[in-house]
């Protein structure tokens, strides 16, 4: 017996916060089926999601199969001081870089919070168009995100798309995997 083959993308539209919160859980379950997480990490990340949509410079994108299921997910907003992404990484880049370089990476950035693609669904360049739609007209000069360490499609998109090391092999309170920060200038064109 084969399996049925996955439905092809309809569409890649920008979502709203009702939007998203109209279908957090099928965009959690995105996030837990692409990242191999236990089911029970959707309803520890919700109350994070949630919190994410009301920060400024929120943007999101997401690309639906022609079944209307949600296959991908990406969103990002402006960060700042006081956040705690924003806090773990400035303390990290002063352990291997100067002050000053450091507070130009932190300042006036957007951060790409999350990006995830349905293992079914990958390998297409699904990945790719929702970045560059989401980071098209982001606010920020800078965008900045964090990866786990590790030879995989996604850094392999961020290498693509011009994204270099600002912090490597970095561990965040609470999770012990090695984690790389990478930045780039905005726009990407």
């Amino acid at each position: 017996m084969t399996a049925a083959p996955s439905p092809h993308i309809d569409r890649i539209v920008e979502l709203t916060t009702d939007q998203l919160r109209a279908r957090l859980a099928e965009a959690l379950q995105v996030y837990v089926d692409a990242m191999g997480y236990p089911p029970s990490t959707a309803q520890q990340r919700a109350p994070m999601w949630s919190a994410h949509m009301m920060r400024a410079g929120w943007r999101c994108v997401a690309a639906f199969n022609d079944a209307d299921e949600l296959v991908g997910i990406g969103y990002g907003y402006l960060g700042v001081p006081g956040q705690w992404w924003h806090e773990q990484v400035f303390r990290g880049l002063l352990t291997v870089t100067p002050r000053a370089e450091a507070e130009q990476w932190m300042r006036d950035y957007f951060e790409l919070t999350e990006l995830h693609v349905r293992p079914d669904s990958q390998g297409g360049g699904l990945g790719e168009t929702i970045l560059r739609r989401l980071l098209d007209g982001a606010p920020g000069h800078t965008v900045l995100l964090s990866t786990p360490e590790g030879p995989t499609r996604a850094w392999k998109l961020y290498r693509r798309v011009g994204f270099a090391d600002v912090l490597r092999h970095y561990q965040f309170t609470g999770d012990p995997r090695p984690f790389a920060v990478l930045g780039r200038g905005l726009p990407l064109s």
